[in-house]
């Protein structure tokens, strides 16, 4: 069986990339992925720059989430509807790093603006900042379906991006827990100016590296069915969300693996465990360095198993792996106080932290690079039924969901902080840690994510986009392309069902 689906494989014409194209593309993701970095710590500016109060701003960062998951379908339009003679996909990747570069400059400002006018003003500019991070963010998704349609190409983004995003998030947090943070005395106002204008620079300069990756495929012969494209309607989004059952399962799926992922990175999550558990806030670089590897690992494994088996079975092991991986988490974290955890002399204690660790952070979080891919699956599969075209669409559903979904972290961790005390401000390094501090942690680092990836890992049973499948798929746009007019491909897509397409003949399909 398996040898039949690898000659099914290698008997559809596919468009391919070359190396280079899709990991310079690649780096878009961690363009947008580096102000992720410097929001993460929005919090703090907003409570001990700006003088905001804790609870409030956590509830504040969720809305603004919630917004930046309903302007998405709205950007998804817009990337559709693009068509320019500098392409589809490069204009809007441009246009959204600058204006989420300018939305931190702007950020920045609010220090000196009048205290009554502090909040009104923070709102505008987290509602800029969304609209510029979306438009950029969309377009990692939506440009790989026209860079390749190859399935073994496709998990070599993953591959890349899953380094690129490692060896950037892990390096940003050695960056600010052991060089910024302690030269500058905390989180202050020269703390932020450094750390925001630095991922304004590496953020551009990662996006002009994947505007010259696109640069060849954006191009209207590598969208859909090329010049046969029918053209989109309004009415046919909805159609899309109302019919794709793959599109709704996997968006959903995703948007919880997203929130694990989240609150695995979250900065007062963060300063949680390793500055108050474990009394020592710069282990939180040390170990981010030791991690590397490990996470490098991780992420190549799983995309080196999605070109072999395909990417809708590497997503699900990860599940069942990062399952595990939190609920063992969990049992060693409980045996954790301060001044047990050292890198520097390690103890057996050290050794199941860092393994648990690994498989608990690394595997739950995977899926999330996974499904970047996943979506242009989906819009293959979304051409193939219909003949339409919507890269930009299916993307921001993913988008919508994650946005809603990671709305909850920030105020997740408020509502189980001011459960416990912590309403007015953050628990910071010098909090003493108490019992319910420790549970708090726990639970907000490994039992909320277990049962979040449960769920998740169910909604996989409805996914059906497999190996085999996406063969099909394939398959049947080669069939679509090749039909002689627009009637007859349209014809095609309605009449043709997958299952039938080893015997399928383009000539007896004609227009009802």
């Amino acid at each position: 069986m398996e040898k039949k689906i690898d000659e099914r494989i290698e008997d559809v014409t596919y468009n391919r990339a070359k190396l280079w194209q899709l990991i310079l593309f690649a780096l878009n993701n961690s363009s947008t992925n580096i102000y992720l970095v410097a929001f993460s710590f929005v919090t703090y500016f907003s409570t001990g720059i700006l003088g905001l109060a804790a609870l409030f701003i956590s509830q504040l960062m969720g809305y603004i989430r919630i917004f930046d998951g309903f302007i998405d379908p709205a950007i998804g339009v817009l990337i559709d509807k693009t068509e320019t003679k500098f392409g589809k996909y490069r204009p809007i990747l441009v246009i959204g790093n600058i204006i989420t570069a300018l939305s931190l400059i702007m950020m920045l400002a609010l220090a000196n603006t009048p205290e009554n006018l502090r909040l009104a003003l923070l709102v505008v500019v987290l509602i800029i900042h969304k609209i510029g991070y979306s438009m950029q963010q969309t377009i990692t998704k939506a440009g790989q379906v026209a860079l390749t349609n190859d399935p073994k190409q496709r998990p070599i983004f993953n591959i890349v991006d899953g380094i690129a995003t490692t060896v950037l998030m892990t390096g940003s947090q050695v960056v600010v827990s052991q060089y910024l943070v302690p030269k500058f005395g905390g989180f202050t106002p020269d703390f932020f100016n450094t750390l925001i204008y630095s991922v304004i620079v590496i953020s551009a300069v990662l996006g002009i590296l994947a505007i010259i990756g696109i640069w060849e495929k954006d191009n209207k012969q590598f969208f859909g069915l090329g010049e046969k494209t029918p053209e989109t309607k309004f009415k046919d989004y909805w159609q899309v969300i109302k019919g794709n059952k793959p599109l709704q399962s996997l968006s959903i799926s995703a948007a919880l693996v997203k929130f694990v992922a989240q609150m695995f990175g979250d900065s007062v999550v963060t300063v949680m465990l390793y500055g108050i558990l474990f009394g020592n806030y710069a282990l939180s670089g040390k170990m981010s360095l030791l991690m590397i590897v490990p996470g490098i690992l991780v992420t190549v494994g799983m995309s080196a198993l999605a070109q072999k088996k395909g990417l809708r079975y590497s997503y699900v092991l990860a599940l069942k792996a990062g399952i595990i991986g939190l609920l063992l988490f969990a049992v060693v974290l409980s045996f954790g106080e301060p001044g047990k955890l050292s890198l520097d002399s390690w103890n057996f204690y050290t050794i199941l932290f860092v393994l648990t660790f690994i498989v608990a952070r690394y595997a739950s979080s995977s899926p999330s690079g996974l499904v970047l891919t996943m979506g242009a699956d989906i819009t293959d599969y979304e051409t193939s039924v219909s003949g339409r075209y919507l890269s930009g669409m299916i993307g921001t559903i993913f988008s919508l969901t994650d946005s809603v979904a990671s709305s909850f972290v920030p105020m997740v961790i408020g509502w189980v902080l001011a459960g416990i005390g912590f309403s007015k401000e953050y628990p910071t390094v010098e909090t003493v840690l108490t019992p319910e501090l420790k549970w708090a942690t726990i639970a907000l680092f490994t039992l909320i994510p277990a049962a979040l990836l449960c769920i998740s890992l169910f909604l996989m049973r409805f996914y059906k986009l497999d190996r085999e499948e996406m063969a099909r798929i394939q398959e049947k746009i080669h069939v679509m392309k090749a039909a002689k007019d627009v009637e007859r491909q349209q014809a095609i897509a309605e009449n043709v069902p997958l299952s039938d397409m080893d015997y399928v003949d383009i000539t007896q399909y004609k227009v009802k």
